[in-house]
């Protein structure tokens, strides 16, 4: 009988222990995740404040500039990019790729073998070429197919952005659709051979 008492005494002491050790870890977790709540939401306030003094900051020395200054001319083209993010073109409904028309230049070998290159977005009207003013850079990988002609001294042919850099160095000359696909990555280029630069 009394072996029976005391085992029923270590039982209970163990069930006790098991729920104390059992819900000890869960208010720990539970106020961890408070704990990690808190700072979020300090850090949340104190980056948007620097970001509201950096706003104002730069607000205040647009306004006061320092004397006058000439606008840059219209009529000179710039090669710089523009101030808004590139957005690639969505592929229609049903279709692979989408494509936008550019000249495309100032190639350079970055990064190993990737290929940067300028875009300077145009349009055409009547097979004539005129600028859009967008210009972007994109980054290719080497095996990018390119469909050359002209290029290639009026064969039609296929080579890859790696072997186009030294062509593709200088400024604007050549017209290509860059084809997008639907993460906006370049699939491949084609020179637009049928085209007239204006």
């Amino acid at each position: 009988m009394d072996d029976a008492i005391g085992l029923e005494g270590r039982l209970a002491d163990l069930a006790a222990s098991g729920r104390r050790y059992a819900a000890t870890p869960a208010a720990r977790e539970v106020r961890a995740r408070g704990d990690r709540r808190r700072r979020r939401k300090r850090a949340a306030r104190a980056t948007g404040g620097a970001v509201t003094a950096a706003a104002l900051a730069l607000g205040v020395l647009s306004a006061v500039r320092p004397g006058p200054q000439t606008a840059p001319s219209a009529a000179t083209p710039t090669a710089a990019v523009s101030a808004s993010p590139f957005v690639a073109p969505a592929p229609a409904p049903g279709e692979e790729y989408a494509s936008e028309l550019g000249f495309v230049y100032h190639a350079a070998t970055v990064k190993g073998n990737a290929v940067r290159v300028t875009v300077a977005q145009v349009r055409t009207e009547k097979g004539i070429v005129t600028r859009t003013g967008a210009v972007h850079r994109l980054t290719l990988k080497p095996e990018t197919p390119v469909e050359v002609k002209n290029m290639a001294g009026g064969e039609a042919g296929d080579m890859r952005a790696g072997e186009l850099v030294d062509r593709l160095s200088a400024g604007p000359q050549w017209v290509f659709a860059v084809d997008h696909d639907a993460e906006g990555r370049v699939q491949s280029l084609r020179e637009a051979h049928w085209l007239a630069a204006g």
